[in-house]
């Protein structure tokens, strides 16, 4: 008998164990449920939801001035140019790269169905890599459907996006990857040694075709859009970058009522403080901020009576202004003007620098001015972006210094 109750308390137990087994795996199987939705998105369904919002944009270049390579040989003949862009309003307004329209006043939109329609380049903002274009057929009868902007300051390393666009002259393909980081400068020589801030670095294939394509999160919202690539090759490599969706957002709308933007211009060329050039000018080794090393003629930091080094000797410059603070806000690095700059003020407006002088901390008010038209090269040999050539023709978009 004893011997009996031994052997169901064993099987009670078992069944116990059993059923706390299988609670378990089916908690585990909940988990993994819900982490499957976040690993594998669903790009079919995204692509489904935004592919006829995404545009093809063409235009010609027929200047002989101009000169585009293809397979390695110069042409002066009329060369078709091809990008991207993604439909912003249902007035026909298209939002793509300023590298994308060039110096065009014209261009001519593809929809997805295949249909050509002429439009008319209505602003551009080259500072930003920006365009608008609007239909000015009668497109009556299309599925204009706008994309959504995001909000691009809510973005984080790791999160999964998709690019689509129209690479290498192949209309409406998708490319997936994450968002590999964020907060970084992108250079352009065509627009006179100024930079782009908070750009969006991507893994997701970026090739020549791409620019202007929108960079879309797992809901179909436009968190960027696709402006270039880094490459050693002309095509991509890695390394993708995209303009934010809130400069879009900020932007877009004043180049539709003015057609250009206006940018705040310090007219400085600045140096980041390395232990090396700290204790060269006296301060400690961690000392930070931005030495001054050329001012701008006529230019707002100019105005407001702001020193540049007096000499640079083995790239260590000596006796220029120290910024440490805009607006009390810290500098650590050049970057931090650019980006202050770029998002909280506007043409007109003062702003107070903190400035390390002669061993003395002093502020200076300065009222910002616009930006010089930028000198556009008549020659069209880019370097490093996803421009718009059709193949075989891929010249790729240079880049450029750090200068607010």
């Amino acid at each position: 008998m004893e011997r009996l109750h031994i052997i169901l308390l064993a099987i009670m137990v078992i069944i116990a164990l059993g059923s706390v087994s299988f609670v378990h795996l089916n908690q585990l199987s909940g988990q993994y449920a819900a982490a499957d939705k976040t690993e594998f998105p669903d790009y079919i369904a995204l692509f489904n939801m935004t592919k006829d919002s995404v545009v093809e944009i063409t235009s010609t270049v027929s200047d002989p001035s101009e000169v585009t390579i293809i397979n390695g040989v110069p042409s002066s003949a009329n060369t078709t140019m091809l990008g991207s862009g993604f439909i912003y309003d249902t007035a026909g307004r298209i939002v793509t790269n300023a590298h994308v329209v060039g110096q065009n006043n014209v261009v001519y939109v593809t929809l997805t169905d295949g249909n050509t329609y002429t439009a008319k380049v209505v602003g551009t903002d080259p500072y930003n890599d920006l365009a608008v274009v609007q239909i000015t057929d009668n497109f009556t009868g299309e599925n204009i459907v706008p994309l959504q902007l995001g909000n691009s300051s809510q973005l984080e390393v790791g999160q999964y996006v998709a690019a689509i666009g129209n690479p290498f002259g192949l209309e409406d393909s998708m490319t997936n990857g994450i968002i590999s980081q964020l907060g970084r400068s992108l250079s352009d020589e065509e627009t006179g040694s100024f930079s782009i801030p908070d750009v969006i670095q991507t893994s997701a294939a970026i090739n020549p075709g791409n620019s202007g394509g929108p960079l879309l999160n797992m809901h179909g919202q436009v968190i960027g859009m696709n402006t270039a690539i880094r490459t050693d090759t002309g095509n991509f490599a890695g390394i993708g970058y995209a303009i934010p969706s809130n400069q879009i957002a900020r932007i877009v709308p004043i180049l539709i009522k003015n057609g250009t933007y206006q940018h705040p211009w310090l007219g400085i060329e600045g140096k980041n403080l390395t232990p090396d050039i700290a204790l060269a000018n006296g301060l400690a080794r961690n000392f930070k901020g931005v030495v001054i090393e050329r001012i701008s003629t006529n230019s707002s930091a100019s105005k407001a009576g702001l020193v540049a080094a007096t000499d640079d000797q083995g790239g260590i410059p000596h006796g220029g202004d120290i910024i440490v603070s805009v607006d009390g806000q810290p500098v650590r690095s050049i970057y931090d003007i650019i980006r202050y700059l770029n998002d909280y003020k506007s043409v007109g407006d003062a702003m107070n620098l903190g400035i390390e002088r002669a061993g003395k901390i002093i502020d200076v008010t300065i009222t910002l001015q616009a930006r010089p038209p930028p000198v556009l090269p008549t020659s069209t040999i880019p370097t490093t972006s996803p421009g718009f050539p059709q193949i075989p023709s891929f010249p790729q978009f240079p880049g450029f210094p750090q200068l607010p």
